[in-house]
């Protein structure tokens, strides 16, 4: 499913109208339009406002996944904010798992780097 698609699906599920969603976006509805047909791909900004609006992650819009609950919630991320994972012992006390695996020292990195950029977008 392109991304058009999936923005217009979330769009329906939550029962908004396109002129209520580009008011959300501030953005013209014209625009929303375009989103939805495929016609223009919206912007950096645009894209973080309809994941943050609907929960989702900016991949599943994308269509690079179709796990639409690959967000961290809130409780999360104020947890991995709290840590500083570079940290040697930090990384001794706590054994950081990731589909019942521990990670390594420099998945941890990357893991990092990661947080890092999300919040650099916001």
């Amino acid at each position: 499913m392109d991304y058009g698609h999936r923005i217009a699906e979330l769009r329906e599920k939550k029962g908004m109208t396109q002129e209520e969603l580009s008011n959300i976006l501030d953005i013209t509805r014209a625009s929303l339009s375009h989103y939805e047909k495929s016609r223009r791909k919206p912007d950096f900004e645009t894209l973080t406002k309809l994941a943050d609006t609907f929960h989702v992650s900016v991949d599943f819009l994308l269509g690079r996944t179709n796990n639409p609950d690959m967000v961290l919630d809130e409780e999360v991320r104020g947890f991995v904010d709290s840590l500083e994972l570079s940290d040697r012992e930090v990384l001794g006390k706590f054994e950081l798992m990731i589909d019942g695996k521990p990670l390594s020292e420099e998945e941890a990195k990357r893991f990092i780097a990661f947080v890092r950029m999300e919040r650099d977008m916001n």
